[in-house]
């Protein structure tokens, strides 16, 4: 099955601006999530996609490959979707910029999707929440799961609401990486941003709203993804606690 990892990054973020420029440990947090991908083995080409030419340099000085967005996009889907037009692969990974400790097992998980159910269009990651604090900041994005791991709903509310407290329920994050077939990628960007993305503002809710299906593989992940300035510190401290270089 071929492969492709496409990175979305874009300069500007409205919690932590040139985020992906940040240092982690002395490097940016670009370099370090492409690095990642490239050494995950998993993928054919990767390719950062970028309206900046400093992320660009910042790749391409690593020997990495790059290439410049032309228009103005909403959501990092919608950026990669302009260079798939002219790619052809079975599977096209959207790994967010912002995810720099992103490793193989999960993202082969997220690739054994696709080989093991032919009608698979979009899939995506989760891990289990379990620090109450965690479940309850809105820049983590919260998951609800059928019975089959497919995507409910989308939240950076707490969802499931804990209702009834003597219930057990698991709490779900998001991981910022998509996996599409070519068809399911070039029809997310033909569509108009949904109600839900817009007042959510998470991108994957415009799936949902079409009536498009999203399959989630459970993994034990636990990275850092980098969405305000504390996150670098939690980042390279999760880094001693590891003994990453």
């Amino acid at each position: 099955m071929k492969c492709i990892a496409l990175i979305p990054a874009r300069i500007d973020a409205t919690r932590f601006p040139r985020k992906l420029l940040a240092h982690i440990k002395g490097q940016s947090v670009i370099r370090r999530t492409y690095e990642s991908a490239v050494n995950s083995g998993l993928f054919e080409q990767v390719i950062v996609v970028s309206d900046s030419d400093e992320i660009i340099n910042e790749i391409m000085n690593c020997g990495g490959k790059a290439v410049k967005s032309k228009g103005e996009y909403e959501s990092g889907t919608d950026r990669i979707a302009e260079i798939v037009k002219d790619l052809e692969a079975d599977v096209f990974v959207n790994v967010q910029g912002d995810e720099p400790f992103v490793q193989a097992p999960p993202l082969a998980a997220l690739l054994q999707l696709f080989q093991g159910d032919v009608n698979v269009q979009v899939a995506s990651l989760v891990q289990e929440l379990t620090d109450k604090n965690l479940i309850e900041d809105a820049n983590y994005v919260k998951v609800v799961l059928d019975k089959k791991n497919n995507a409910m709903f989308f939240s950076r509310s707490v969802i499931p609401y804990p209702r009834n407290t003597e219930i057990k329920i698991n709490y779900y994050e998001h991981i910022g990486v998509y996996a599409f077939t070519k068809e399911a990628l070039l029809q997310f960007t033909n569509w108009e941003m949904t109600p839900l993305e817009s007042v959510e503002k998470i991108e994957c809710l415009r799936f949902l709203e079409n009536g498009i299906p999203i399959k989630m593989a459970v993994t034990n992940y636990m990275g850092v993804e980098i969405d305000t300035p504390e996150d670098i510190t939690r980042a390279e401290q999760l880094m001693e606690i590891k003994g990453w270089a």
